[in-house]
């Protein structure tokens, strides 16, 4: 069987994100075991091994399914609503998805069954009207009481976010002058929704630009534009597609999708279109082998934390960092008075520390980024860059984290400032 111990080798890392993005922790682990011994004991009926991921793959959904079974059997919940819901909550918490779902329970019988042939089985109204032998037009009213219906009860009714109602605000060529001024207070508590790195809320209806500032010209170099419009499912895994776009001067550099979930506990991607060389694009998701390293973050790539409080993680020490753990790891340190753009704001420093690169970010008590700040370890990019970046950049600011040096790179703000 060495044939297979090579294969599930190569392909144990899809298998086991496939599990732990279903399940508990505390579950996966038997629910793995279990995979792999029918895996193995199976493995003789694969007659194609260039097809041993979608196999085992096959074999990993079936496990999770009778896992789930098991458990309605045990918790007396009826079997379909489960498995549906088993995407949905798990250890990342409870997705907006859900509250729909919840939302449609308290309706009556006739707003459910429109809004379920409308929007889930997408028929078209006339379709809907001789499914259900009544006048086209009275479908078009009970769609619209059902719509309305829906909105009174729905827990989080849409509205205009600040970030959306600027959107037509262009971003300055110049970062505008900024004070970061230490505060005295503890820092507060907040609930952080922005997807790591991209600074938009992963929820339907969201929309933000950002800007890149290169330092210490304080100039414009270019800036992401991004809209939340559709909900996805990516491997039984609901999400959202985020467009994006990335334009450098008039141009647009880069036009592809990133896919993301957010829960009541975390938000993180799981996936993104990547361009080929040839022109095609591929969808990478985070059964992929090199998922983890361009949007993983945090164990089992769950991602950041919502609920954000100061746990000691990171430390400061007369303007030092340290962390007292290894790896991705991120953290509020300290609270500050952020004036820019002529507002001054009440925030928290959230610092997010991985390989030979910092980025510092302040949330003011809505979660929302104010100002964000990259600085690269002095041999981060070296081969590519040809020189340290205390030389590169000579005058920038410089932090020391763990002893080692970090120089400021370039500063990010959002139309929500504006």
């Amino acid at each position: 069987m060495k044939i297979f111990e090579a294969l599930l080798s190569a392909h144990s890392g899809s298998v086991e994100r496939f599990v732990k993005y279903r399940m508990p922790p505390e579950d996966a682990d038997d629910v793995l075991q279990e995979i792999y011994i029918t895996a193995y004991q199976k493995f003789e009926t694969l007659k194609n091994h260039d097809s041993f991921k979608a196999w085992i793959l096959s074999i990993a959904k079936s496990k999770c399914n009778d896992y789930f079974r098991a458990k309605a059997k045990r918790m007396e919940i009826p079997l379909d609503d489960l498995i549906e819901r088993s995407f949905t909550y798990g250890k990342n918490g409870r997705t907006a998805a859900s509250v729909v779902r919840d939302t449609l329970e308290t309706l009556g019988d006739k707003d459910k069954q429109m809004l379920y042939l409308y929007f889930w089985k997408e028929l078209p109204q006339a379709e809907i009207a001789k499914k259900l032998d009544i006048p086209l037009g009275t479908v078009k009213s009970r769609l619209h009481i059902a719509k309305e219906n829906f909105k009174k009860a729905y827990p989080y009714p849409p509205k205009e976010s600040k970030g959306a109602s600027v959107m037509t605000k262009a971003l300055p060529k110049s970062l505008p002058k900024y004070t970061i001024t230490k505060s005295e207070k503890a820092p507060f508590d907040v609930k952080h929704e922005e997807l790591p790195g991209m600074l938009i809320i992963p929820r339907i209806g969201e929309k933000l630009t950002f800007g890149m500032y290169d330092q210490p010209q304080n100039t414009l170099t270019g800036f992401y534009t991004l809209q939340v419009n559709t909900p996805v499912i990516i491997h039984g895994v609901e999400g959202v597609e985020i467009e994006k776009k990335y334009v450098e001067g008039t141009e647009i550099q880069d036009d592809r999708s990133i896919f993301a979930q957010l829960t009541d506990r975390f938000c993180r991607y799981l996936g993104a279109i990547k361009a080929e060389k040839n022109g095609a694009k591929k969808l990478m998701t985070f059964l992929d082998e090199d998922f983890s390293l361009a949007y993983g973050i945090g164990e089992d790539n769950c991602g950041f934390p919502v609920h954000r409080t100061a746990q000691g993680i990171i430390t400061e020490n007369q303007g030092a960092l340290s962390a007292n753990i290894s790896g991705d790891v991120s953290d509020i340190v300290g609270r500050y008075s952020i004036t820019i753009n002529n507002k001054r704001y009440d925030t928290v420093r959230l610092i997010f520390m991985e390989d030979r690169i910092l980025t510092e970010q302040y949330l003011d008590q809505n979660g929302r980024t104010i100002l964000w700040r990259r600085f690269n370890r002095n041999d981060w990019g070296l081969e590519r860059y040809g020189k340290p970046w205390t030389e590169k950049l000579p005058e920038n600011e410089r932090l020391t984290v763990n002893g080692a040096v970090f120089v400021h790179w370039y500063d990010c703000i959002t139309d929500y400032i504006l």
